[in-house]
């Protein structure tokens, strides 16, 4: 297990944020691993680390551990727990730049997004911090005078996360942090992409105890997730990815009617109506689409622009797109990095192909760019329909496909023709229309006249398709506990 001068040219090797093996019970150990995965950079295609390739084995002793520290976690007042997630969000704020190189180099994503990442992330750590000391009971009228009834609520226990590679430190941190605040002890697994990241979450320096907080490193994901799904001591699983990954876990969890968090896939709508501020539109756009090189599960995957407005907002968008700089995350002004990887590339190619071939248009981009690392032209589409790839899958890629319509009946039933539910958003200037449409929208999460909507203040999740449960705000603690009933009787 090593670091190259890949990663060491920006972030010094002797940094306290770098490990290179997992963490299993206040340890950093490679545990049996015999053989090693390697970590790139996807703007250079440089190898940055090799890591342990960690499996079934040492996820089981991750468990044992997280499972024998939890009661006397679970027990400790709610305000210990709330100094030492504390302690974790102020380490991560005083080192958001060092935090930011590590994630910007192995995730690829520009560096001013990757520091904004982390004081996210550190935002998740200090909500939760909060919220541990307010973790309310109730008391119920008795039927009679001689009980008493009351409702406590109590840690479930072990839980397994299993986070994505696009934002590799916030979805730690939306997911550990809770988990931690309510009493309960952790095993998560990130993505194999990004797990220097998923190490560099300073909770050891804070003064998380051993087993509490415990990392599984590999790229066997099935294997992980199997053991993770499958252990009885595991009270809950918590997952963000794709839909498909999201549908075996959930049947993996059935047989011990295991809780489970799922954050899976989005196919959002973004609907600018006649009566929107174009410039307001436009820019609303440009963040919900192109942030993090549009590789976000609530990103605009499908542009509706009704029709006495297309022509212009089309123009209007492309020639801001155009002006975007693509590059390395480490170059100034870079607004716009590599895809993760060459299946990631590959897929949006796909999709423009695809569209082009059956009549849409490129206003700007439209190809992938030469040279070492997964780079895409961020591109703008229009003319596109319902029979495109685009209009069906999640492109995850920096496209946007342009659709016209007419009607709010004909847009409503377009957007929600889709199994997915996570989030749409949508810019109106009249306020009947605004509400009307904010409440038909079959979507877990609304942007209206925005195109930034994610606050660790708010609930985070979506419906149908897309998922299980909220992460952030006070309804993010509630999926990591489990409400008791007490009666009281013969008083």
């Amino acid at each position: 297990m090593a670091f190259t001068t890949a990663l060491t040219k920006h972030v010094s090797f002797s940094s306290r944020f770098l490990r290179d093996t997992g963490y299993i019970d206040g340890v950093w150990t490679a545990g049996d691993a015999s053989r090693t995965f390697d970590v790139l950079n996807p703007a250079t295609g440089e190898v940055l680390a090799s890591l342990p390739d960690m499996g079934a084995a040492e996820t089981r002793d991750a468990i044992t551990a997280a499972h024998a520290a939890q009661p006397a976690w679970a027990a400790r007042p709610a305000k210990e727990r709330a100094a030492i997630l504390r302690k974790w969000h102020e380490l991560m704020v005083a080192n958001a730049d060092e935090l930011a190189a590590i994630l910007t180099a192995e995730m690829g994503k520009p560096f001013a997004e990757a520091r904004g990442e982390i004081l996210y992330a550190a935002a998740y750590v200090e909500w939760y911090a909060e919220e541990a000391k307010r973790i309310y009971g109730e008391t119920i009228p008795a039927p009679s005078n001689d009980k008493r009834m009351m409702v406590i609520k109590q840690p479930v226990g072990v839980v397994g996360t299993i986070t994505p590679w696009n934002f590799p430190a916030a979805m730690i941190a939306r997911k550990v942090a809770p988990a931690l605040a309510v009493g309960c002890t952790v095993v998560s697994k990130p993505a194999e992409q990004t797990p220097l990241s998923a190490l560099a979450v300073l909770a050891e320096q804070a003064g998380v105890p051993a087993g509490i907080f415990n990392v599984i490193v590999g790229e066997d994901g099935p294997a992980i997730g199997k053991e993770l799904c499958g252990n009885d001591k595991v009270r809950k699983i918590s997952f963000t990815g794709s839909t498909e990954v999201g549908r075996i876990l959930m049947r993996q969890c059935a047989d011990q009617i295991k809780k489970v968090s799922l954050e899976l896939g989005g196919n959002a709508p973004f609907i600018v109506f006649d009566d929107a501020d174009l410039d307001a539109a436009v820019e609303g756009a440009l963040a919900s689409k192109y942030r993090n090189a549009g590789q976000t599960c609530v990103c605009a995957n499908r542009l509706y622009v009704q029709s006495g407005v297309y022509d212009a907002f089309a123009a209007r968008l492309a020639a801001k797109v155009a002006a975007m700089p693509v590059g390395d995350g480490f170059e100034a002004g870079v607004m716009v990095g590599p895809l993760i990887d060459d299946k990631g590339l590959a897929k949006v190619e796909s999709h423009v192909e695809d569209a082009v071939s059956k009549g849409a248009k490129v206003l700007t981009g439209g190809k992938r760019i030469k040279g070492a690392g997964t780079f895409f032209s961020p591109t703008v589409l229009t003319g596109v329909t319902s029979g495109m790839q685009v209009a069906r899958e999640e492109t995850f890629g920096p496209v946007a496909p342009l659709f016209r319509f007419d009607t709010v009946e004909d847009v409503i039933a377009q957007a929600n023709d889709t199994e997915f539910g996570l989030a749409a958003y949508f810019f109106a200037g009249d306020l009947k229309k605004v509400w009307r449409v904010a409440e038909a929208l079959e979507y877990g999460m609304v942007g209206i006249n925005t195109g930034l909507i994610s606050s660790e203040a708010a609930p985070f999740g979506g419906i149908k398709q897309s998922g299980l449960g909220r992460e952030g705000s006070r309804h993010g603690a509630d999926d990591y506990l489990e409400i008791k009933y007490l009666c009281i009787g013969n008083l």
